[in-house]
């Protein structure tokens, strides 16, 4: 139950993301973004990162005490998010930072955005599921 809290506030924090946040880069100068950007990344990872090891510590945990399929496809889902997470968008919170905006990049955060925010609205109805029908 207590994993499911923490499946429910990245599932709220990424849709925020999705729809308000990262779509709301778009309509910053350059100058402004790289300003803004600075103080969004250092205040959001107050918050996500908490959470996301959280989640981690919780289905590992699981894993280790209750192996069954659905744990498994959580585990899977949960290193998912973390791979997508270091392998694309540091990257590219790194390039916003330098300023470095060419190729669409602010367009291509969103739209790659959209993996993270199906991942961990799949972990959370596969974690509801499992919570309430067992």
């Amino acid at each position: 139950m207590v994993r499911l809290l923490f499946d429910f506030g990245l599932v709220i924090l990424i849709w925020m993301v999705q729809l308000v946040v990262y779509p709301s880069f778009r309509y910053y100068k350059k100058s402004d973004l790289m300003r803004w950007h600075e103080r969004y990344t250092k205040a959001i990872s107050i918050i996500v990162v908490p959470l996301m090891f959280g989640q981690l510590f919780l289905v590992i945990f699981q894993i280790v005490e209750v192996f069954d399929v659905v744990t498994a496809t959580l585990m899977g889902l949960v290193i998912a998010v973390w791979i997508s997470t270091f392998a694309q968008f540091v990257p590219m919170h790194h390039a916003i930072a330098k300023g470095d905006l060419k190729d669409g990049l602010l367009r291509k955060l969103v739209r790659q955005n959209w993996l993270r925010t199906f991942l961990w609205s799949t972990i959370l109805i596969i974690d509801a599921t499992a919570v309430f029908y067992s």
